[in-house]
């Protein structure tokens, strides 16, 4: 007799997905592999361990490198592999580095503070830059300090009193053409006397929350928030987090601090100008 409702589908292994179960494979230098979550594609440079897990650099066809966390999440020939840090000699000469992927010196000292500063509008920010570039920092002697509000600005850099070997770098959340930002970042510069010794940079977010990778909590963009309602407390709702005052976006803001592993987790934008910042304030003897 003819079997008219086909095979039975609990027989074999239903759950397989598509494209198969993930294998490992060695992240040797040379090997082609694709992020499924981004369609990067690109041939591995190096592994190496930054912030205390493996990010694997992938070079694409056109030259531009791009560092992803080590693990699942990459197709090899169109199936999906969990890629795993090299093992051997090879492995063993990769220089150790810091969460900024700045090469790491061992049993550094931290030195004695320059007399320049890095300013950020609040405790999350200076947070989230310690999280990543802290090691570099205490090397560089570069102090980070939360400014609490941007609205006076130009009277707190007129108090500091910039100068030789006294640079102030400016880290903005929101540095955009027409912003609230954007004319107090001017005011601060107006006249040009400190032209030499200050720099004011910005990322495009509304707050530095968004510059952390959505991917790492999860979701596959950050919420957009009704105009009118606090911004933090509308993204933990969104989310289905407690929203409910202070002690939540204090709660909030942990958890996401807390997915951040290295450099990759952040979107370029911010890395861009910190790591911007700190070559202005390094760069002025001091």
């Amino acid at each position: 007799m003819t079997d008219r409702y086909g095979p039975d589908v609990l027989a074999t292994d239903w759950r397989r997905p598509p494209r198969g179960r993930s294998t490992d494979a060695d992240a040797e230098p040379g090997l082609v592999v694709e992020d499924v979550e981004t369609g990067w594609c690109g041939a591995v440079v190096r592994v190496e361990k930054a912030g205390g897990v493996h990010v694997v650099h992938l070079e694409d066809r056109r030259g531009r490198t791009r560092a992803f966390p080590l693990g699942p999440g990459f197709l090899l020939d169109g199936a999906p592999v969990r890629l795993v840090a090299p093992r051997g000699p090879a492995a063993d000469r990769t220089p150790a580095r810091t969460a900024s992927g700045s090469v790491a010196v061992p049993a550094a000292r931290a030195r004695v503070a320059r007399g320049s500063r890095l300013w950020v509008e609040g405790q999350h920010d200076a947070e989230l830059v310690e999280r990543v570039w802290g090691d570099d920092l205490r090397v560089e002697g570069v102090v980070v300090e939360p400014l609490h509000g941007v609205d006076d600005l130009p009277g707190a850099v007129e108090e500091f009193a910039p100068g030789p070997g006294r640079r102030l770098g400016i880290l903005l959340d929101h540095l955009v053409a027409g912003s609230k930002e954007a004319r107090i970042a001017e005011q601060a510069l107006r006249g040009g006397r400190y032209a030499d010794h200050v720099l004011v940079v910005g990322h495009p977010y509304v707050d530095v929350w968004q510059a952390v990778r959505p991917q790492r909590i999860g979701v596959d963009a950050w919420p957009i928030v009704p105009r009118g309602r606090p911004w933090k407390e509308g993204v933990l709702e969104a989310l289905g987090w407690p929203a409910d005052g202070p002690a939540d976006v204090a709660a909030g803001w942990r958890r996401i601090l807390g997915s951040v592993r290295s450099y990759a987790d952040l979107e370029p934008d911010l890395l861009g100008r910190v790591e911007e910042l700190i070559d202005f304030v390094t760069a002025d003897p001091g």
